[in-house]
């Protein structure tokens, strides 16, 4: 009878360990807070890691058909953006904006004063926690050669002016 009530405990705290543990919140079962395009791209620093053509081969950073896209990128939740060459020297900075669908990011580039120097609207062709990806095209006019302009989350901070 003693050895029934041994097992009977063993087996009851077993039963209950199993019960209690497998109850514990998961918090891999919690599903990510989805994020808007402009979320993404605000939400890391970026570094220009690589470039395509048109048919998929990979472009050296230095040619000259990419060099002016490369350097970091940062952008800002409140629609501002800085860039840097590799070598950390100032690029540009100004406002930059993302529609809802993602498809497109433009940027618009001012002086110190202020003053609009250029605007630049590109199409998005990925965007992602991990990669932010998009499209520059020569000539404007021939959409079947183009460039994709690769970027990677980095942990390189924002240079001070």
């Amino acid at each position: 009878m003693k050895n029934f009530k041994k097992l009977g405990t063993v087996l009851l705290l077993t039963i209950s360990s199993i019960v209690f543990f497998s109850c514990s919140k998961d918090d891999k079962d919690t599903p990510e807070k989805s994020m808007t395009p402009s979320e993404i791209l605000a939400s890391t620093f970026w570094e220009t890691t690589d470039a395509k053509d048109s048919k998929g081969a990979h472009v050296n950073l230095k040619d000259a058909n990419v060099s002016n896209f490369v350097g970091f990128a940062y952008f800002k939740a409140d629609g501002t953006f800085t860039m840097y060459n590799l070598d950390d020297s100032p690029k540009m900075h100004g406002d930059w904006s993302v529609p809802a669908d993602g498809k497109t990011r433009t940027i618009v580039a001012k002086n110190d004063k202020g003053e609009v120097l250029f605007t630049r609207v590109v199409d998005i062709t990925v965007l992602t926690k991990q990669e932010f990806t998009y499209r520059i095209y020569p000539n404007a006019d021939d959409k079947t050669v183009y460039f994709d302009i690769i970027h990677t989350p980095t942990a390189h901070a924002e240079p001070k002016k």
